[in-house]
Parts: structure tokens; sequence; C-alpha cells
């Protein structure tokens, strides 16, 4: 990451990382903030760490709320964009591609589908559940962009498509960075999970 974009590693927190994310591409340290835009959940804190539901560790894993504060007066859309940071690629795994969202203050639930969502790194328009190597710690960068105009693309479209569609449009920006380290899913222990006896069971 150039000098010009060290803004870009103090939002995201825990140092520098490989390559550019699309806030580093796309916005600015002007915009980062504007107007007091700012981009929080309640499951987590900025720099804090995911809980497993909303990773692949967990079978039934959901993406994690979301809220945010109006953007500048003016903002069409909002469109947010997740990637890991510290993923070894030529660009960051694409983990979440939303938009839909209507230029003012709003937020998403847990598990919440969002109006209209892109392909990710796999090809499809969920949620990608982290799954870094165990031992690994990788940083998931939620970034948010108001947009002056209305997005005009339909569900499914590439990152590409998105980044052609809201490069030169963007009046504000906001990051929330989430924490999550990998490791061994844990196997279910039936007394403490599900409050029965090994020994009462008839395993022959």
């Amino acid at each position: 990451m150039s000098d010009s974009q060290t803004w870009v590693t103090r939002a995201v927190g825990g140092g520098a990382f490989a390559n550019d994310l699309a806030i580093a591409r796309f916005g600015s340290e002007k915009l980062l903030g504007r107007s007091g835009f700012a981009l929080t959940s309640p499951a987590f804190q900025h720099g804090g760490e995911l809980d497993p539901s909303f990773t692949a560790i967990e079978e039934d894993a959901v993406a994690p709320p979301l809220e945010w504060t109006a953007p500048p007066p003016g903002a069409q859309e909002i469109v947010l964009i997740v990637e890991d940071a510290d993923a070894p690629a030529d660009k960051p795994l694409l983990h979440w591609l939303a938009w839909g969202f209507p230029g003012q203050r709003g937020k998403l639930f847990e598990g919440e589908v969002p109006p209209r969502a892109g392909k990710n790194a796999r090809g499809n328009s969920e949620w990608l559940l982290p799954d870094p190597p165990i031992g690994k710690e990788h940083r998931y960068v939620f970034q948010l962009f108001a947009l002056d105009l209305p997005m005009t693309l339909m569900p499914g479209a590439s990152r590409e498509d998105v980044e052609a569609s809201i490069e030169g449009h963007i009046t504000a920006c906001a990051v929330l960075t989430g924490r999550f380290e990998g490791h061994e899913r844990e196997e279910l222990d039936l007394e403490e999970d599900l409050g029965i006896d090994p020994d009462d069971l008839d395993l022959d």
C-alpha cells in the first residue's frame, strides 16, 4: 500500500495488508466518515472478534447485523463491500457485495437478506462465511459507500460491475473491521450441550 493510502491502514486497524481494499481504490481520507457517516454492529466492536455464529465454525452461521448513520445530503444509495484484508490473493477475498439500500440511515438485521447482492469470491450471492487457516487471524473489513446516484445493476452482478458503477460517485465511506482466528471445529459435547450422559448410550 502506498504512503498516500496509510489512512486506510489506520482506518482498518491491525497493520498493513497485501492488497488494496475497495475503500483504498475508490474512497479517500476526505470521504471517510464525512458528515458523521459511520458503520457499526451490535454484535462486535470495530477491531473486535466476530462471534463463531457468523463464521464457518458453526453450521447455521449467518451474516452479522449492521447499522449505519445517515450519509451526507444528496446520497441516493448505499453499497456494502466486505473483504478479507489478509487473504493471500491477487485481490482481497470478497465475502459480501450488497446494494439497494436507500441513501439514508439504515440497518441489516442478523441473517437478513439485502435488497440486492452480487457474486462473492465463491460465485454465489450469499455471505461468504469467514474460514481462515487454523491459528491464523484475518481481518474482515466491512466497507460502506454512499453514492450520489442510484445503482441500476441487477442481483448477481460481479465485483467488477459494482466497482465500475461506484467509481467517481462516492460521497462518503465508512469502515468496520471484525477479526477472526481459524480453529478446529469443536466436537459436540454430549453431556454439556445435550444433557446426555455418554455412559447411558448403547454404542455397541
